[in-house]
Parts: C-alpha cells; structure tokens; sequence
C-alpha cells in the first residue's frame, strides 16, 4: 500500500512560514495560520512536521542552506559584480518594508541569537552571507569596478556590517525608504574602492 500523497510540499509549507511571518510576531504566529497560509489543516503541519518549533527549525534549515544558492542567483542576473551587491541591499532592505515590519524581524533575530539550535542556523547562514559577498568583491576587482589592491575579505566583512547597521539606523531616523538609506550608506562604504575614486 502506497502511502498518502502530501498536498503540499515541504517547499511550498516553508513559503507559506514566510508570508505569514512577514505578517505576523513570533508570538502571534501558530501552525494555524501557517497551515491556512498554504491551504492545509493545521493537524496536517503537525503530522509534517510535529510542532511549530520543529517547522521552523526545517525553515531556518532551508533558508540557510539556500543562501549560496541565492547569492549565486543574484550575480547571474546582473552583468556587473557591483550590481549584484546593490541588488543584494535592496533585498536586504525588504526585512524592512516598514518600522512594523523590521520590529517583527528583530524579534525572530532575537530568537536566533538566543536559542543555541536556531542559532546554529543563523551562523551557516551569516557564513555563507559573507562567502557570497567576497565572491561578488573578488568578481568586481576582476571586471575592474574595484581597485586592484582591494583587500575583497576585509571589504566583505565590512559590507556585511555595514548594511546590517544600516538596516537598524533607518530604524532610528527612519528618512525616506529603508531601500534608499541602505543603498547611500553601502556607495559610502564602496566609495574609497571604486576605481574611479580619487
């Protein structure tokens, strides 16, 4: 006997986790309103899955696992190395579409800061995060955007700590969208490599 076919995948369950994150607080968010996010009961989730923690675990599974993938994804689509970095800040700029918006995922941050397994996570994630953008400095000194002698893992790190700031201080003065606050402050922080620079 052949066992029961899922009615959806676990690809369209961690999509379904990710709309209804963008919309709701860990504290407000149940396997129930994941479950009707992608169509399913709730019992369904629970029989996947076994509890809310365990699906978020396989989300933050998938997410970190996907971040290589992603990055890749990114550079393909753009001619230029540096393109790529500034479309990289946009979607950075998405965890802040509004103040409501990046409050809801500071919150799932601080979960991922605090709670060892979620964490492990979040560091294959944030490694992988600063592979990529070396990658994408290392192509931007080849197709000479960059400076020569830009030194591409200092860069990357400092691109990885400035736009995860900048994301906090539009927070605080919250002029114009966060899309263009990141945008002026990773040209700032590219400014000095840029083999135009003088």
């Amino acid at each position: 006997m052949s066992p029961r076919p899922r009615k959806v995948s676990d690809e369209q369950l961690f999509t379904a986790t990710h709309r209804a994150m963008t919309r709701l607080g860990p504290g407000e968010l149940t396997l129930a309103e994941i479950a009707a996010e992608a169509g399913v009961t709730a019992g369904a989730v629970v029989q996947r899955f076994g509890s809310k923690r365990n699906l978020l675990l396989a989300f933050a599974s998938q997410a970190a696992g996907g971040t290589e993938a992603f990055l890749q994804e990114l550079r393909a689509r753009h001619r230029s190395p540096l393109a790529a970095l500034r479309a990289y800040a946009e979607c950075m700029a998405g965890l802040a579409s509004s103040p409501a918006a990046l409050v809801r995922n500071l919150a799932y941050l601080q979960i991922d800061l605090t709670d060892p397994e979620f964490r492990a996570r979040l560091v294959v994630q944030a490694r992988a995060t600063r592979a990529g953008l070396q990658s994408l400095v290392v192509a931007a000194i080849a197709a000479r955007e960059l400076r020569k002698d830009t030194d591409a893992r200092a860069l990357a790190r400092t691109l990885e700590a400035v736009l995860s700031g900048s994301l906090l201080t539009w927070a605080f003065y919250r002029e114009g969208t966060a899309a263009r606050w990141l945008r002026e402050d990773l040209e700032l922080a590219l400014r000095p490599y840029l083999r135009t620079a003088r």
